[in-house]
């Protein structure tokens, strides 16, 4: 059964710092994209960054750039979400979602499982 757990979400103040990870089973991992999401109160859920299987490239939503870093390790189906100088504007449940290969990885549709999120609190 095709599964992607996230865990290390948290209640946090302004400024810190949080390490987000999603552990795959099921063989999700062989999945050519690894994303990161997030949904926010009263929000569509919007793409923060992705990381291919293929080559470790990584692609980064503005929101996201200079803050966050996502990093992934096969051996252990583990993919990671590094998130420095929070922000109250970062509240919101984080996603994990595995794509098993398209042309973009910005879409929630490039993705085919999902994990059951994990909220992040960040208070100023």
């Amino acid at each position: 059964q095709v599964r992607l757990v996230e865990t290390g979400g948290g209640l946090v103040q302004t400024g810190d710092s949080l390490r987000l990870s999603c552990v795959a089973s099921g063989g999700t991992f062989s999945s050519e994209t690894m994303g990161w999401f997030r949904q926010a109160p009263g929000k569509e859920r919007e793409f923060l960054v992705a990381i291919r299987r293929s080559d470790y490239s990584t692609y980064y939503a503005d929101a996201a750039k200079g803050r966050f870093t996502i990093s992934r390790d096969n051996a252990k189906n583990t993919v990671y979400l590094q998130m420095n100088s929070l922000k109250p504007e970062d509240t919101a449940v984080y996603y994990c979602a595995a794509g098993l290969g398209s042309d973009t990885v910005v879409k929630m549709t490039d993705y085919q499982y999902w994990g059951q999120g994990t909220q992040v609190t960040v208070s100023s």
